[in-house]
């Protein structure tokens, strides 16, 4: 798997990431080993994690892998703070000096591990100063926990504000969603990035599997939008430009004689400015779909032409 350069900085990273936001929610211990397995057999470097992700239990099973499955040394492993699930009062989101490094303390006690080669600060918190964001970043880094850092579901604006500043922990990294039915993000925030010299995580690439096309006849029982908890995570991809998108996507893959998967995943992955594509599976059966979008590269007039129905 070919791997690139974080923005400007020094970190590389495989244009493929393997989220775990299913791993102890669909994903058990198990699935997760095959999971890790075969995305590292595959050349895939970053692992993207969260104290959010599966109440918790994302970051306990990762850590089970950690050198019994992989070798912590051949991984990025890539952690937010900022977002807590389980603060009390009602205060999920707390960006302060004192929140920010608890969590990050928590991870790598979880995670067995004296450091992350990336830290993300989650989301923007409008009641945390920028500048106390920023010294946190610096302290991380200058105290060893962390390599890099980076910000998760920032605006164009908000990244620019946190960018303009070049102390060690400055930012290499942004993570938004972008995908075929997702591309606010090329107003503000791609040009933000690209002038800071900031490299781009696409999430939800596929846009909620709506890309492989596997709801364009209806809802598939075993989909999330057959799950009533859940189902709002792929209803708001469900309109009439989606219709016409998933149409395009589908005609490329016919010719290409590949899948639609592949096909949305090698146009998000090749985006400019983009280093990884972050894609989180259920199960081995789907990562193994993933990992086998690795080998396509879309032809120029294919991508222009998905440019052209998606825009």
């Amino acid at each position: 798997m070919e791997n690139r350069a974080v923005g400007t900085s020094g970190l590389r990273v495989s244009r493929l990431g393997l989220g775990t936001l299913y791993w102890g929610r669909d994903t058990d211990g198990d699935e997760a080993a095959a999971q890790l397995s075969a995305f590292v057999d595959a050349g895939g470097t970053l692992v993207d994690t969260s104290p959010a992700y599966g109440d918790g239990k994302a970051q306990r099973i990762l850590a089970e892998l950690l050198d019994d499955v992989v070798p912590r040394e051949d991984l990025i492993l890539g952690g937010s703070a900022g977002i807590n699930p389980f603060a009390s009062g009602g205060q999920r989101v707390d960006c302060s000096r004192r929140g920010l490094l608890t969590q990050l303390d928590a991870t790598l006690r979880e995670l067995g591990t004296d450091h992350l080669d990336l830290w993300q600060v989650a989301t923007w918190d409008a009641l945390t100063p920028v500048d106390e964001i920023a010294s946190t970043l610096d302290y991380a880094v200058s105290s060893g926990r962390v390599r890099y850092t980076g910000v998760r579901g920032y605006l164009g604006w908000q990244l620019a504000t946190a960018a303009n500043r070049h102390g060690p922990g400055r930012l290499v990294a942004t993570q938004a969603e972008y995908s075929l039915l997702a591309r606010g993000v090329e107003e503000e925030l791609l040009p933000a990035a690209a002038h800071h010299g900031i490299g781009v995580f696409a999430a939800i690439p596929l846009a909620g599997g709506i890309l492989t096309g596997k709801y364009r006849d209806g809802i598939p029982a075993d989909s999330r939008g057959a799950d009533d908890d859940r189902a709002i995570e792929v209803q708001s991809y469900f309109t009439e430009i989606s219709v016409r998108v998933v149409d395009a996507v589908l005609t490329a893959a016919d010719g290409l004689g590949t899948s639609p998967l592949a096909v949305a995943l090698a146009w998000a992955r090749d985006r400019p400015g983009v280093s990884s594509a972050v894609v989180g599976a259920r199960d081995i059966a789907q990562l193994t779909g993933v990992l086998a979008a690795e080998e396509l590269e879309l032809p120029p007039a294919i991508a222009a032409a998905l440019d052209d129905v998606s825009a």
